[in-house]
């Protein structure tokens, strides 16, 4: 390999010289015979063929000079200018393929005729950011999906130990099972929700779009959570307009709202408020969801579309923080909007905006 380079640098050189003599004998040999003639005519006579042989003897070696001058100038030219800023790319592209992202490539100097390069370099450093951010977020996604499964699957093995006690009641028999089935759902909803968030993040789920009621949508949807507004004494407010017809994919729009009722129930205290309501414009369908739970910080609401982010930093609520991501996926694919308003202590409101139909 190291003999390759080295025989094609030869020719490439012997090349270049060769074409610069050419060049340079022509050039030359052209001014040189111009000079003659009007020398000639100038002094009114014809030179001799002594003189005429020295001349041709110092045309040549100026052509040899001129030559050597010119490849030596196109040497260090390719040096500099090709060679340098291509050594920097290879060298940079090799450290990424490595696995380091943080490398970052210098541009050429600005004195640079060519631009080409610090086009490249700009493009490359661009790549390496985005490879640099998608690593981030993979590993932070395998560190996540560790940390959120090794709960439930402690939970399990602990009380799968403890049923097999041979004189535990069946009192506790019962609670150990709920606890094992809990932390089982726990984890089959995790895993759920991870799947439909790659297959959406992938778009390998591509929206039927579809028009439907969405007054009626909302009311099955919140009807699923009666049971538990009845047992925790939660209001219900509702405000739904009439005969909204929205352009867009039921299914997916289902896990928004059961999301955020989810939501909202989950973080209401018992005897507190939660409220839906639906409006129409022009363009848009308008549902807002409030509660009067303990609501969030602007720093837990900058994040809460983040996969795994969850504001109480405990864990003690149930979830795992895949519910919102998902829910703004959802929103974006159906080229909607959403939006949160939330004080501490004082409750949280998302605003949702769907497209009517056309």
């Amino acid at each position: 390999m190291k003999n390759e380079k080295v025989n094609r640098l030869i020719i490439s050189t012997v090349s270049n010289f060769f074409i610069f003599f050419l060049l340079a004998a022509f050039i030359t040999t052209c001014c040189v015979a111009l000079f003659i003639s009007t020398l000639q005519e100038a002094i009114g006579r014809e030179f001799t063929q002594s003189e005429i042989t020295l001349a041709a003897k110092i045309t040549m070696l100026n052509v040899i000079l001129l030559s050597i001058g010119m490849a030596i100038f196109d040497y260090l030219h390719r040096k500099i200018i090709v060679e340098r800023p291509v050594k920097r790319i290879t060298d940079a592209t090799s450290k990424m393929i490595a696995g380091d992202f943080n490398v970052r490539i210098q541009p050429i100097s600005k004195f640079s005729t060519d631009e080409s390069f610090n086009r490249i370099i700009h493009c490359i450093n661009k790549m390496a950011k985005e490879l640099s951010g998608v690593e981030t977020l993979r590993t932070d996604f395998i560190a996540n999906v560790s940390h959120e499964m090794k709960t439930p699957l402690a939970v399990i093995q602990n009380y799968g130990t403890l049923l097999q006690a041979p004189e535990l009641s069946e009192e506790k028999r019962l609670v150990y099972a709920d606890a094992i089935t809990a932390s089982s759902r726990r984890l089959s909803d995790m895993i759920t929700n991870i799947l439909k968030l790659n297959r959406l993040e992938n778009q390998q789920i591509y929206p039927n779009l579809t028009a439907f009621d969405l007054g009626e949508q909302l009311c099955e949807s919140l009807l699923q959570y009666e049971s538990i507004w009845e047992r925790r004494n939660i209001e219900i407010e509702t405000d739904i307009s009439e005969g909204v017809t929205v352009c867009a994919d039921a299914e997916l729009l289902s896990l928004v709202w059961n999301n955020l009722f989810s939501n909202a129930f989950k973080f209401t205290e018992d005897g507190g408020k939660v409220s839906l309501k639906l409006s129409a414009d022009s363009e848009f369908a308008k549902v807002t969801v409030s509660d009067t739970g303990c609501g969030m910080s602007a720093e837990v609401g900058a994040h809460i579309f983040e996969k795994f982010y969850q504001g109480d930093s405990s864990h003690a609520t149930q979830g795992n923080g895949l519910g919102l991501p998902l829910v703004k996926r959802v929103v974006d694919i159906l080229q909607g909007e959403i939006g949160v308003e939330s004080s501490v202590g004082e409750g949280t409101t998302f605003t949702v905006k769907i497209r009517l139909i056309a």
